[in-house]
């Protein structure tokens, strides 16, 4: 039987992490992971769902080019070749982006396409294969699943997995679930010419976001053509149609149905514990079915860790990274607290969105804050590239002027919104922010503009100052 100091099960952004972590802390330690290297970042998740936005944002880049005096025919999208590249990116991400190279290099024996591990004993693990495994200290980071809905013919929907996997564009789409995956599915299949339907069961689309996001992309989607149902009550069921799948679902007390080619779920992750043998290894569940962590990462047992999706916090590659950093630090006598204070989140939808920090509902809450917002079609480097729809929305504490918040939408936000979270990350106060001399004209000229004018309307910076930099064409 095999033994090592940290056993890492999974081998997606927090399993890696925490292996090289582990490594790097002299510990021999071993990364198992059930399928392939990379986890479901890199298989199915952010690289493939970012491949296919990009060839999305190729179609529009190429349908625009008429207002520039470019002539071609209209575009065509080549899906099984469209999968093709999708599955070269994955695989030269596997072996050049995935930190394959620096697990190897730390000595981390891995054992990958293993099949599922399954605790036999609190400190003891057995693979599928009947291989038995040891370890002083475990650190679970299996990640999650796509949830499905217990209703009847919920088995004939499908989830995002099985949509980056068709072999063809469907001619229409119900997608059931209106956060992040679902505006993205949404807003990728729309744009390789589906006819997308989009239901959200709560009173408005990414309801995570600020109020005015969720408002601005709703409206961006029906403008585009997504036909957008919000304050959907509850799906009923679904049944094969002449045309593909038909699903039932309430609104109030009328009932209705939709039909479609494909219904994808998108109604939130699971952890992927199933097989994980749990109970033999006392690791406790929290209500949602998520493991259980303390502020260290620490489960139930005090020799068993759990970092990224598996334990329910932020599902976010960035924020997995930092579990697994965490968890193997404080696996090997650490005392390192899991900190998500400045976590900039966005999605690669058309129009991009995303934001850091408070919502402005949030700020005014326990804040006296500022709220400065300025249109996309303000600022110079979106004109020049046609990309007008949008804008950046700053939101400062006014007794400090610290920075609370950052939302969005339009082209480059998440490029953008990076730019506040650094400035957050480092307690720079909004004047400080607006006197950067950010090139031009760029698409982080937006922030600048939304920082000159907050710093001019708290008189932060002289008047002449302030004025001048508010009025600066950025």
């Amino acid at each position: 039987m095999d033994s090592y100091d940290v056993l890492v099960i999974g081998s997606g952004p927090a399993g890696v992490a925490a292996a090289l972590r582990a490594a790097d802390q002299g510990a021999r330690t071993a990364l198992v992971t059930r399928g392939a290297f990379g986890g479901m970042a890199a298989n199915d998740g952010p690289v493939p769902v970012r491949t296919l936005a990009h060839a999305a944002r190729l179609l529009r880049e190429a349908r625009q080019l008429g207002r520039y005096g470019i002539v071609t025919s209209e575009p065509v999208v080549d899906y099984p070749q469209l999968l093709d590249r999708v599955r070269q990116v994955v695989d030269e991400v596997r072996r050049r982006s995935a930190y394959r190279a620096q697990i190897d290099a730390a000595g981390v024996t891995v054992r990958d396409n293993a099949g599922m591990l399954r605790f036999v004993a609190p400190q003891v693990v057995e693979s599928a294969g009947g291989t038995r495994l040891t370890a002083r200290h475990f650190i679970l980071c299996t990640g999650g699943v796509a949830r499905r809905l217990a209703v009847p013919g919920g088995e004939l929907a499908a989830t995002h997995s099985d949509a980056w996997s068709l072999t063809a564009v469907p001619e229409s789409m119900l997608v059931i679930g209106a956060g992040a995956t679902g505006a993205q599915v949404a807003s990728i299949f729309h744009a390789f010419g589906t006819r997308v339907q989009l239901f959200q069961t709560g009173p408005r689309i990414l309801p995570t976001e600020d109020e005015a996001v969720s408002a601005a992309m709703a409206q961006a989607f029906r403008d585009a053509g997504i036909v957008v149902h919000e304050g959907l009550g509850a799906v009923e069921s679904f049944e094969q149609a002449a045309g593909g799948i038909r699903m039932r679902y309430s609104r109030g007390q009328a009932h209705e149905s939709a039909e479609a080619a494909l219904a994808v779920l998108a109604v939130g992750w699971r952890a992927d514990t199933a097989d994980l043998g749990l109970d033999a290894a006392g690791v406790e569940l929290d209500a949602r079915g998520f493991v259980r962590v303390d502020a260290q990462l620490r489960t139930s047992q005090p020799h068993i860790y759990a970092a990224g999706d598996v334990t329910g916090r932020l599902m976010l590659v960035p924020q997995a990274l930092h579990d697994g950093f965490v968890a193997a630090t404080n696996a090997l006598g650490g005392s390192m607290a899991a900190d998500y204070s400045v976590s900039p989140v966005g999605s690669f939808t058309d129009p991009e969105y995303a934001q850091v920090g408070l919502t402005e509902t949030r700020a005014r809450a326990k804040h006296d804050c500022l709220v400065t917002v300025v249109p996309f079609d303000a600022t110079t480097r979106t004109i020049i590239d046609g990309r007008t729809t949008g804008f950046c929305k700053l939101i400062v504490d006014r007794p400090s002027g610290q920075i609370l918040g950052c939302h969005i939408v339009g082209e480059r936000a998440v490029d953008i919104v990076q730019a506040a979270a650094i400035a957050m990350a480092g307690a720079m106060p909004v004047d400080r922010l607006a006197f950067l001399p950010i090139s031009f004209p760029t698409y982080p000229g937006v922030l600048a503009r939304a920082a000159a004018s907050a710093t001019r309307e708290l008189r932060l910076g002289t008047d002449a100052r302030s004025a001048r930099m508010e009025h600066y064409p950025p």
